[in-house]
């Protein structure tokens, strides 16, 4: 994980703490702009790090939840 940007690691860790997030909420929690927030998520999941699933209540949103082997 030492290879990957700040932003990258601060998505990482939130994730961590608060447990599986849309993007928007990602944002909100890491005080990230959009942007950095989309590029540090594409970064996780190339490498293995996050995996995207089905909102429950909202099919048009994605989570964002860690994968079991990176916790």
């Amino acid at each position: 994980m030492e290879q990957l940007p700040p932003s990258a690691k601060l998505v990482y860790k939130t994730l961590e703490y608060e447990g599986p997030l849309t993007q928007k909420g990602l944002v909100e929690r890491s005080r990230l702009p959009t942007r950095t927030v989309r590029d540090a998520v594409r970064t996780l999941e190339d490498h293995g790090y996050i995996e995207e699933r089905l909102h429950k209540t909202d099919a048009r949103q994605r989570l964002y939840v860690l994968c079991e082997e990176s916790s």
